[in-house]
Order: structure tokens, then C-alpha cells, then sequence
């Protein structure tokens, strides 16, 4: 073969630099399009951690927001997760929705926002309000955060009716950085047993 290369150079060496320079855009071009997608990977991963630290607060600071500055931190928490068309809904005819958006899976849900003191107990009835919002938005999928815990029945209600139930643990954990949709997961739990109602009442004055 080299000694045919040699032979006919002057014939073949058109051919042999254009798959020479040929070889040498495509391997270029690989170069770019691989480093590129690293370059965005970690782009997208920093912007994800700053998003992180962004939203961040402390249990206490929340508990010191008024309603509204929960809801909006409810509102950037789902934008953080990928949720798109977020927007705070709350006031005086909100039809028991403070914030509407639609998951990153495409699903439209609804969201009731609860800032209690921490010694407060959420109600079925707060639930009930919120599954009757769920109707009227025609929503897929019905959220109820707050900051503090929710009563047996009305954590029995929710489990029944698909309400995706935020109480005051599982707001920690989506605030330091859970998605949204990982809380469905543990949905109905956290809450403990006798002992971590009795270590609550001690901490909380309930």
C-alpha cells in the first residue's frame, strides 16, 4: 500500500488530503458538539443548585412570612421543579386556589397555601375546600401546603381523594432542594406516631 501510495501520489494525494482535512472537521466538530453538552450539563447543574440556594429559607423565616410572601415562595418553588404557567392566584375570590400551574409532566394542578403557627392542626374541611377547587379549575392534580400538620382525618381525607399533602416536614425537605413530584412518593407519612405528636406538642405549645 505504501509503496503504491508513493507511485501513484501524484494521482491520489487530492483524495488523500481531502479525507485527511474531512477527518479532521469531522473529529473537530465531535470535539465542539461534546464539549458543548458538557459546557450546558454543567451550566444546567449549577443553575439548578443556585435556584437551590436562591429559594432556600429556614422553617422560622417561613413562619414569619405573611400569606402572601408564602405563596410566592410556594410559586417559585414549583418554577424551581420545572413547573410552568405558575401563577399566585390568592385573595378574596381566589375559589379556595392560592397558586395554578401545571407540572413538569404536563398535568395542571392547584394549589392551597396554609401559613399557620406551627401549634395549628389543618382540618378536613380545609381539604374539602381545596378538592372543590380542584373541580372548578378542572385540575389534575390538588396540593395543599403548610407550614404546620395535618389531623388524622384530614391526612385520611387526602390520602382517599389524591390530594398531595405538604405538611410541615415535607415543606423542609422540598424547600432544601426535593422536587415536587419526589413528595408524592412519601405522601401520608411523616408525621409519626405517638411519640413524635408528643415530642410536637413540647416543641410547639400543642
Amino acid at each position: 500500500m505504501l509503496v503504491l501510495l508513493v507511485v501513484f501520489w501524484s494521482v491520489v494525494w487530492p483524495y488523500v488530503t481531502g479525507a485527511v482535512l474531512l477527518g479532521g472537521v469531522v473529529a473537530a466538530g465531535w470535539w465542539l458538539w461534546r464539549t458543548d453538552r458538557l459546557v450546558r450539563g454543567r451550566d444546567r447543574l449549577w443553575r439548578q443548585e443556585e435556584a437551590v440556594k436562591a429559594g432556600h429559607r429556614t422553617l422560622a423565616e417561613v413562619d414569619a412570612m405573611t400569606g402572601t410572601e408564602f405563596e410566592d415562595l410556594v410559586a417559585s418553588l414549583c418554577r424551581r421543579d420545572g413547573c410552568t404557567e405558575v401563577r399566585r392566584v390568592g385573595g378574596a375570590n381566589d375559589n379556595g386556589a392560592d397558586v395554578v400551574g401545571r407540572l413538569p409532566d404536563g398535568r395542571s394542578m392547584v394549589i392551597q397555601c396554609k401559613r399557620y403557627a406551627p401549634n395549628n392542626t389543618i382540618a378536613s374541611r380545609e381539604l374539602r375546600d381545596l378538592l372543590g377547587a380542584k373541580v372548578h379549575f378542572g385540575a389534575d392534580l390538588a396540593v395543599f401546603v403548610t407550614t404546620t400538620r395535618f389531623s388524622r382525618p384530614s391526612e385520611k381525607f387526602a390520602l382517599q381523594h389524591g390530594i398531595l399533602a405538604v405538611h410541615r416536614d415535607h415543606l423542609g425537605l422540598w424547600n432544601n432542594g426535593a422536587s415536587l413530584l419526589s413528595l408524592g412518593d412519601v405522601n401520608g407519612q411523616g408525621q409519626g406516631d405517638s411519640r413524635h405528636r408528643a415530642r410536637w406538642k413540647q416543641a410547639y405549645g400543642k
